[in-house]
């Protein structure tokens, strides 16, 4: 008989294991761009999976380079559930221009998945009508099954959980439903980068 390399074993063992994890994982592959929101409690950074949801990821991401985002703010925060932006068109502080409120303003359909919202994830905010989403979404911060298949998915924090943590420790009050910060969240400025693109494009708050 003869007699068997156990290194190689362990390295067959170790693939086979990965290959079956990774085969087995319900989380879709994330989109190379990345977008960070700066607020004065620090980052956001999150990504996109545009297998999941192209349009609502076209959406949002053509607002984040039209510098959309840019004194908007966080309207709700309701600790352990959701941070939400609000939409754009009536949540900036700065006016805005013609191309911005076209999309600000527009409407998409609802591209509704299998992916969990647990702590992290993306979601569309929307109306009644599924197919109501704006340009509102809120960042999970904590596992909501009950919103699974009702609200579309498009992304996820990639870097910045301490700044969703500052966030949850603010004061808030609550206007019906609505858990929100006594005090305005603010997104100061935007920015994205990823493989595809030459530079660096670089959002102030005036924009």
């Amino acid at each position: 008989m003869r007699n068997r390399n156990p290194i190689l074993i362990v390295f067959l063992s170790l693939c086979v294991i990965l290959i079956f994890v990774g085969a087995s994982s319900d989380e879709p592959e994330l989109g190379s761009a990345r977008v960070v929101f700066q607020t004065e409690y620090g980052d956001i950074e999150f990504g996109f999976y545009p297998s999941v949801a192209p349009i609502t990821v076209e959406h949002i991401f053509k607002l984040v380079r039209l510098g959309g985002y840019n004194t908007n703010h966080f309207f709700r925060v309701d600790k352990g559930f959701v941070a939400q932006v609000a939409d754009v068109a009536n949540g900036r502080s700065a006016p805005m221009n013609e191309e911005q409120r076209i999309v600000a303003e527009k409407t998409i359909i609802g591209e509704f998945s299998q992916v969990k919202h647990v702590r992290g994830i993306l979601s569309m905010g929307r109306h009644a009508d599924p197919n109501s989403g704006g340009s509102s979404f809120s960042i999970l911060l904590g596992d909501a099954p009950h919103l699974d298949g009702e609200y579309a998915i498009f992304g996820k924090v990639t870097k910045g959980d301490e700044t969703l943590k500052k966030l949850e420790q603010l004061p808030t009050r609550r206007e019906g439903i609505f858990v929100m910060p006594t005090e305005r969240i603010t997104i100061l400025s935007s920015y994205y980068y990823g493989e595809n693109f030459l530079s660096l494009l670089y959002f102030t708050a005036v924009t």
